[in-house]
């Protein structure tokens, strides 16, 4: 499965239908999208169900292993080998994590590793109802002798290091009850594994301060003291699929890092032999575990080397306007984003006259809200975003070898209901449908002319009528905007982030922006200064959809 970003609405149709934890969300410059955890997809494709045509499937070929292996490392060499903790007396380490990723294997590597270096060890894994994608914890506790092991289990206060290979499951109280302040040392991966609410709700926003606080204060670090060496925070999934192609790789990446850090009290040796006896992946895992020592060693040079993408996020309002306008007039023509920015411009002037010179908030919400509007994805649109050489490019940066391409998509005037559901029906269609999409692409001048054969549908009217409403009620809000009132303005402004989908998955979010409207603006003219002004214009406006 492959997720075209541009084409992808962020309405979380797919998570709905699949409850698949392997579709993770994306922050991009034009809000929230979805994408593909290669590493952890079952391959059911329930996820196809979602009513959306960004969805392709691959068949053939395989995954493209990281790039930057085939990058010269040299420079980068060996760290140093770190100084062992002592087992005089039991070592505790905690690892945690979700199911399916690698968690309890680590445990059984350091316990093999300890034993292999005649040590005494003892490895408890605990994991729930969800084994995977659920909440693991092992337990691994280590001394020089086996008599000295009394229990299996590390009791409260008594983590000497914890491994987390999941924010959430490392701030969870089972695992904040294991840290003590001053003992615990702990190597925490930050990557953003979404918890099963964000199949339900696609605004589930991850909780990493919150998170990171809890397990600051278990560890008795300060809000202001800084945290290296006593805990470190990295994305390390982000570092561990660049560099290895392949983010199931980010265990043994983490486990090199604390290893390290001087957390793991067993030898490189003893840990190098484990991962020739677990037989699995080994020259991956050796360099996963290489990757992870240099990170701990010099974490800027071993970034650097892996060259992760970069924010490229708009930081102003004039860049905001300068990509949509440039993207809109991609879209139809430089007449259409030369209305976008008529509009923008007038609110920019109307805030900083009646709300200060330094407040462009209303400004940047329109910006945003009102080039979703415009930039409806009809059938020209997905047409030109799946023919744009930036989607194949990520696409052959995934895959590679012998493969072919398939779309899953509700055809207009071919697609007929699903008996069961009531709703169309998506088919699947071959490389052939670039010819189609090419075409489409091309007759894209035709949008909502008398030309346009798909512009007579209900969905279409809707999308145009939406356009026509929102400038109305922008201009509404312009005649009595004061800095008072910007908090509700702002409300209204964005209520278009809040319509997402397509089809009936967009129909059902328009009817609750629908009355969210209604209400807010009800709540904007209860102002007597805006009564009659807006009685006025509600009587212009167009009815809502």
């Amino acid at each position: 499965m492959f997720i075209n970003e541009a084409v992808c609405e962020g309405c979380g149709d797919c998570g709905i239908q699949s409850n698949c934890m392997s579709i993770l969300p994306v922050e991009t410059e034009f809000g929230r999208k979805r994408q593909i955890d290669q590493s952890s997809c079952n391959k059911d494709y329930s996820c196809l169900k979602g009513f959306c045509p960004s969805f392709i499937t691959i068949e053939g070929g395989q995954l493209r292993k990281g790039m930057a292996l085939a990058a010269d490392d040299t420079h980068l060499g060996t760290p140093p080998a770190p100084v062992l903790p002592a087992t005089a007396r039991p070592y505790g380490i905690l690892v945690t994590g979700v199911g399916g990723t690698g968690v309890i294997t680590i445990g059984a590597l350091i316990g093999m590793a300890a034993h292999l270096d005649g040590k005494g060890v003892t490895v408890l894994d605990m994991t729930g109802l969800a084994q995977k994608g659920g909440s693991v914890y092992s337990h691994v506790r280590i001394a020089d002798h086996p008599d000295a092991l009394h229990a299996v289990r590390i009791a409260a206060g008594e983590a000497d290091a914890v491994i987390g290979g999941d924010l959430i499951v490392s701030a969870s109280v089972e695992a904040l009850a294991k840290m003590a302040a001053g003992r615990t040392r702990a190597v925490i991966n930050l990557a953003e594994t979404p918890t099963s609410a964000f199949t339900r709700d696609p605004d589930w926003q991850f909780p990493e301060q919150r998170m990171r606080a809890a397990i600051r204060e278990a560890l008795g670090i300060g809000a202001d003291e800084p945290a290296p060496l006593r805990a470190d925070f990295i994305d390390a999934q982000a570092l561990a699929t660049t560099l290895l192609g392949d983010g199931i790789a980010t265990n043994l990446f983490l486990l090199g890092f604390a290893w390290q850090r001087g957390l793991v009290p067993v030898s490189e040796a003893a840990l190098m032999q484990a991962v020739e006896l677990n037989g699995v992946a080994v020259e991956m895992n050796r360099k996963a575990f290489l990757w992870g020592r240099r990170a701990a060693h010099d974490l800027a040079a071993v970034t650097r080397h892996a060259r992760p993408p970069a924010d490229e996020r708009p930081a102003d309002l004039d860049a905001i306007v300068a990509r949509r306008v440039e993207a809109l007039t991609a879209y139809q023509d430089a007449a259409y984003a030369a209305r976008y920015r008529a509009l923008v411009e007038r609110v920019r002037a109307a805030e900083a006259q009646r709300v200060g010179a330094d407040s462009t908030a209303l400004a940047e919400a329109v910006a945003r809200s009102y080039h979703k509007l415009l930039a409806y994805k009809d059938e020209y649109e997905v047409a030109r975003l799946y023919t744009d050489p930036a989607f194949w490019e990520k696409v052959e940066a995934t895959f590679e070898g012998d493969y072919s391409v398939r779309f899953h998509l509700a055809a207009p005037l071919l697609a007929r209901p699903d008996p069961n559901t009531g709703h169309i029906a998506k088919r699947a269609f071959g490389p052939g449908m670039m010819r189609v999409f090419r075409l489409l692409a091309r007759l894209k001048g035709l949008r909502g002319t008398r030309w346009d054969i798909f512009g007579h549908t209900a969905e279409r009217r809707a999308e145009r009528a939406l356009i026509t409403e929102y400038e109305a009620d922008i201009a509404e809000l312009l005649e009595h905007l004061s800095r008072d009132r910007l908090p509700l303005a702002l409300e209204i402004a964005r209520l278009p982030e809040h319509i997402r989908g397509f089809g009936h998955v967009k129909a059902y979010t328009l009817r609750a922006a629908a009355q969210q409207r209604r209400a807010l603006l009800a709540r904007w003219r209860e102002s007597p200064a805006a009564a009659a002004p807006a009685a006025k214009a509600a009587s212009r406006a167009p009815a809502t959809v």
